[in-house]
């Protein structure tokens, strides 16, 4: 094989357009050749000790470039290792990029190498920028394996190409750059764990959850209270040497509701157990949870639209930006942990005024079906209609002739729908994106469960607390549609679609935290656990086999790997 490249380069000279700043014919590195046939041939290859990963983008640039070395600059060798010592300030590992042995000769003349050690190092630093620039494209860990419902457009480039044209530009700090997702919100969290980086070492011990604390209580945890407010920057240093460090007093009380809720929490003033354990959330796990949210922000579409819904599935919230700028911001509930809120993209196609409610299987048989023993009048008091069957053949039947404590999972044969009305679980309007998991945002008649902190309570659906506004702004650019229409149109009894100009792109995602527009940081609980596994492999070893399930930027998991 290897005299047959050879051939092959001599004989295609001079349809080559070989490296950038040197003539088109220059001979194969023969040892950067070499190297390259045994990744080709299947074999691991480690350089100085260290594995070579993008074994795919690594063969289709060396191949296009006639094996030729590229790191000659050491200008753009020092530009490269800078990006790989600031990857932390993204949440990645610059150990993942060869740090460790590339800043140590990064800025020595390539003369002063053997021929094999210099061929090493060219392919090093293509690996390290080739692995770095796909990680800051599309991620480091293949949503996949954390999120099975994962379903987004994701960023698509050429890594081989993208290195090429940084060389090409002699501008490998610039290249990687535009390469993170230029939304705003993810350089305003970049930022915000640069400066949290600030407490590492700090001493936090655990504070004792037990007794509450209560305003006008003395305790002695509250000196170390108020230290850690002071440097979690939400009390001022002089209040935090208060002349009484023990009292519970009126400013250290609001300063305690501010934490709250920027973590999430009842804003009550009572330092309980969940306030204490937000408390002694060590700074390196604020580090983590910040580290999963950029990770999550990486795997997004390069744009998510002019305009456009989102919806933080861990901070119970949803937004709409319209051109650009946010025009609401509202309270949403998601699915409990057990029926979990699924994490994905698509468009709110169609609207439904005064829907009907096919209730899900799984929500007949486990909710709905128990309670229908036990109360007869379930069905009617609902307004809950039974079919037996499904689609144009189901029949209407009277729930009084249905045996119900003789149905289970596996003998069921009956579909409730519940009929349009004040009691409908849906409330008046859904916003249809037909997918594969039957999710969608709908209005509720449960206003009650808005006001709690912590909003889980649903079977997986989006429920919104303010429906009319959020379909006003979409019905914005339709012809003819005004609030009073709306309201005119929902006062009625019978069900309507609206279909939408232009699609909206809705986005629902799950960040346990971000910097707010007021420029806070914001935590939340990890409701569904999904930050630890992501964490895990955020921070696993570069050179395990899990570690770079990263495919090609762009492609799907099927596709061939880097």
């Amino acid at each position: 094989m290897h005299g047959i490249r050879r051939f092959y380069l001599a004989t295609t000279c001079l349809a080559l357009f070989a490296a950038f700043w040197q003539p088109a014919c220059l001979a194969a590195d023969e040892a950067i050749v070499s190297r390259i046939e045994a990744m080709e041939a299947g074999f691991p290859v480690q350089v100085l000790g260290s594995r070579l990963m993008a074994h795919k983008a690594l063969s289709a640039f060396y191949g296009a470039n006639g094996y030729q070395p590229v790191w000659q600059s050491a200008e753009l060798r020092r530009q490269l290792i800078d990006s790989v010592e600031q990857a932390s300030h993204d949440g990645l590992n610059p150990a993942d990029y060869h740090a460790d042995i590339l800043s140590g000769l990064a800025l020595r003349p390539m003369s002063d190498f053997s021929e094999d050690l210099r061929a090493d190092l060219d392919l090093l630093f293509s690996d390290a920028f080739l692995m770095l620039s796909s990680h800051m494209l599309v991620g480091k860990v293949n949503p996949q394996t954390v999120h099975a419902e994962w379903t987004a457009n994701r960023r698509q480039q050429q890594m081989e190409s993208v290195l090429r044209d940084a060389l090409e530009r002699s501008d490998i700090t610039g290249t990687l750059d535009l390469l993170r997702p230029a939304d705003l919100a993810y350089r305003k969290l970049m930022n915000a764990r640069q400066d949290l980086t600030r407490l590492l070492g700090q001493p936090w011990l655990p504070l004792a959850s037990r007794p509450t604390i209560r305003p006008g209580d003395r305790d002695e945890r509250l000196s170390e209270i108020r230290r850690r407010l002071s440097l979690l920057g939400e009390l001022a240093q002089e209040a935090a040497m208060a002349t009484d460090p023990l009292d519970y007093d009126a400013e250290l009380e609001a300063t305690v509701m501010r934490f709250q809720a920027r973590h999430g929490l009842e804003p009550d003033g009572l330092i309980g157990r969940d306030t204490v354990r937000a408390l002694n959330l060590m700074p390196v796990e604020r580090l983590r949870q910040i580290d999963a949210t950029l990770e999550r922000w990486r795997w997004l579409p390069e744009s998510l639209g002019d305009t456009y819904v989102l919806v933080n599935i861990a901070g119970f919230e949803l937004k709409m930006v319209a051109d650009g700028e946010e025009v609401l911001r509202q309270r949403v509930i998601v699915g409990q942990p057990f029926r979990q809120t699924p994490v994905f993209s698509d468009r709110i196609r169609y609207l439904v005024f005064n829907p009907t409610w096919t209730v899900p299987r799984t929500v007949m048989i486990q909710d709905q079906l128990p309670q229908i023993v036990r109360d007869p009048d379930y069905l009617s008091r609902l307004n809950i209609s039974v079919y037996r069957g499904w689609g144009a053949d189901r029949q209407k039947v009277d729930p009084l002739d249905v045996d119900w404590s003789s149905l289970n999972r596996n003998n069921f044969p009956y579909q409730l729908v519940q009929e349009p009305g004040p009691q409908n679980a849906l409330g008046q309007v859904k916003f249809m994106f037909p997918n594969q998991y039957d999710v969608y945002l709908h209005d509720t008649p449960g206003r009650g469960l808005f006001t709690r902190a912590e909003r889980s309570f649903s079977s997986g659906c989006i429920r919104v607390e303010q429906p009319f506004e959020l379909a006003e702004q979409l019905l914005a650019s339709a012809p003819d549609w005004s609030r009073d229409k709306i309201d005119q149109l929902v006062s009625g009894a019978e069900p309507q679609t609206v279909v939408l100009p232009e699609p909206v792109p809705v986005h629902i995602q799950y960040w346990t935290s971000w910097v707010d527009n007021e420029g806070r940081l914001q935590f939340r609980n990890d409701l569904y656990n999904r930050d630890a596994r992501l964490i895990d492999q955020l921070r696993g070893n570069a050179d395990g086999d899990t570690r770079y399930n990263t495919p090609v930027a762009g492609s799907g998991p099927a596709q061939d790997k880097l």
